[in-house]
């Protein structure tokens, strides 16, 4: 499922230019501009000192002092002349910068289009937006602030060398002592240990900030069972990997750090160590000059080592954010046929198929074969990790079989277009999810160019037409932030209505009330009873009470049918589906509030 498509060799700054197209040169101007704004930015310095140098010099009658004016004006005037030309550079490097955004995550987005829907489902689409947004949100970062900052700390050393080493160079040598040792700690920080360590925060904070996504999920769950926090063990386990890793790190970069900024502050000392030595004969009013010179000029260095250390640092982020983008980029879409065909009828034919996620781990289908009338219902049962979502999501083609085949009306999946083949069949999640536009959009989804007559008509259908008409703006009510929301179970009612738009041949079900409240539960099985008609139905389920009519039900577990038929037939043989109903009907019984026969009726 992988393409070598990242750039390998590339330096980060040549593979976001990639991205830049034209607007590259916008990049490379703001490089130029903030350069020369930092030589610029040096040059008022001179003019304080030949200030206070000629202060110095006529203090005895300062009225001498005729060029102070002049001196400050010019200070004053390459002061702002720096200014605007770091503005420019600024300028030039956000129009770059958000060039480079947009194309990226358009070259993201167009892509995930294309991806499995299997992978999607497995990554998490939390992870993947996170993946989209934060990568090109760093990168945004680095080319608009970063860059031209890096230009700054990279052209403002050269001046001031050159500056240091000009008024005197003995003293200019010394002045650069501290900053070479600053340099060189620098160095051992931002080495390979720290790319690997900042790819580590990073999957530490991916990683956490899953999980948390799921413990929310998964609150409902909580309040229903009335287990405690402490059930979420996996989201615990995360914060406290994030918090080793931090404190950590803290403390083993706690000596270099210090270390760093002592140096880099130790300017001073250099100063006062240089006045001692060479006053020990007296003083002269040339070294009081240049002294006078270096007290002004040398906080620049401190600041300058600084930028450099944030630079160094922003630059691995943005090289994590980009192999994070290229992990993406690298997943291979399903192929799509040369020669597409049409499935004759709504009958599934399943014959000896096998299928890993990972090739180095077991197979999570294995050598399984059935064959699916159309017309006929069909639903997947068994021990959690059995197969039975994964083999509903190889008939809709999320994935593709390593071995076997899976064809529909006749035709090999793999030999159906993908918008032929999502016309065929309907997807019902556990989870289903509203976007944020109107109620009419929503459902229009499953079939973009239905009339409002039709909407309606699959509203009722779906048993949720009491939904919209309590919202405040009938189908034109806004989902989310600017609107107003609905429950799990409303939300399910209404994509259960885009199902019946949709009207495909082929339905599947995967634990679509799962987490539905009692009185959605019953106006969900309704509409799922009027949807299923005429269909070729596959229910995925754990609440067994839901697959007792089912025309058969397959039971798997590790990645085999290990038992199939009719449920009375089923429990009269006693095997593993007799099992998990007896488990199923005491699990009725003991379900948390129900205390009185009917209140456990509506439950099972």
């Amino acid at each position: 499922m992988k393409k070598q498509s990242v750039p390998k060799k590339k330096s980060v700054i040549k593979q976001l230019l990639d991205y830049a197209g034209n607007h590259k040169y916008f990049t490379i101007s703001s490089w130029i501009l903030a350069a020369i704004s930092a030589l610029v930015a040096l040059v008022p310095f001179y003019y304080i000192w030949r200030i206070i140098k000629e202060v110095v010099e006529v203090r005895a009658d300062f009225s001498k002092a005729t060029h102070i004016v002049s001196f400050g004006w010019s200070a004053v005037g390459m002061s702002l002349l720096a200014m605007l030309l770091y503005i420019a550079a600024l300028m030039c490097s956000h129009v770059a910068a958000f060039r480079v955004q947009v194309n990226m995550r358009k070259a993201m987005m167009e892509h995930v289009m294309k991806l499995p829907m299997g992978y999607i489902e497995s990554e998490g689409s939390g992870k993947i937006r996170k993946i989209v947004a934060d990568s090109s949100a760093a990168t945004e970062t680095f080319l608009a602030h970063s860059l031209p900052d890096k230009a700054v700390s990279y052209a403002t050393p050269v001046g001031l060398i050159a500056m240091l080493l000009i008024f005197d160079w003995k003293i200019g040598l010394i002045c650069l002592i501290p900053a070479v040792l600053a340099f060189l700690m620098m160095g051992g920080m931002m080495g390979e240990k720290m790319q690997n360590d900042m790819k580590e925060y990073q999957n530490a904070l991916d990683e956490m900030s899953a999980e948390a996504v799921e413990y929310v999920r998964g609150i409902p769950v909580v309040k229903t069972f009335g287990q405690s926090v402490f059930s979420f063990k996996r989201f615990k386990d995360a914060i406290d990997k994030y918090e080793e890793w931090t404190i950590t790190y803290t403390i083993g970069m706690r000596i270099p750090m210090i270390g760093f900024t002592t140096a880099a502050n130790a300017v001073f000392a250099a100063l006062v160590a240089c006045s001692f030595f060479f006053t020990r004969n007296g003083i002269t009013d040339t070294f009081l000059y240049n002294i006078l010179f270096y007290i002004i000029i040398t906080p620049i260095l401190t600041v300058t080592l600084m930028k450099v250390a944030y630079a160094g640092e922003s630059q691995m982020i943005v090289k994590d954010a980009l192999n994070r983008m290229y992990s993406l980029l690298d997943v291979e879409p399903l192929k799509e046929t040369s020669n597409p065909q049409l499935p004759g009828d709504s009958s599934i034919k399943i014959d000896n198929i096998t299928f890993a996620y990972d090739e180095k781990k077991a197979n999570a289908i294995d050598g399984i074969s059935l064959d699916i009338k159309p017309g006929e219902h069909i639903a997947f049962v068994g021990p959690s990790g059995g197969g039975k979502t994964t083999l509903a999501s190889l008939i809709a083609r999320f994935w593709d079989v390593k071995q076997g085949s899976i064809k529909i009306g006749g035709v090999d999946v793999r030999d159906i277009s993908s918008a032929d083949l999502m016309k065929n069949v309907s997807y019902v999640f556990q989870d289903s999810k509203l976007l944020k536009m109107s109620i009419l959009d929503n459902i229009k989804m499953g079939k973009p160019d239905a009339s409002e007559a039709e909407v309606i008509k699959a509203l009722k259908d779906a048993m949720c037409w009491d939904i919209i008409e309590k919202l405040p703006d009938g189908l034109g009510t806004m989902i989310g932030s600017k609107g107003t929301y609905v429950s799990g179970g409303e939300a399910q009612r209404i994509s259960i209505a885009r199902a019946f738009l949709k009207n495909a041949p082929i339905l599947i079900l995967d634990e679509a009330t799962a987490f539905a409240d009692p009185d959605n539960e019953i106006m969900v099985q309704k509409a799922f009873a009027n949807l299923s008609k005429d269909k070729t139905v596959i229910m995925i389920a754990h609440r067994l009470s839901t697959v007792v009519d089912a025309d058969k039900i397959c039971v798997l577990s590790e990645g085999h049918i290990v038992e199939s038929g009719r449920h009375d037939a089923l429990l009269a043989k006693g095997g593993i589906y007799a099992h998990m109903w007896n488990e199923y009907k005491k699990s009725v019984n003991w379900k948390v509030g129900v205390t009185s026969q009917s209140e456990a009726r509506t439950y099972a």
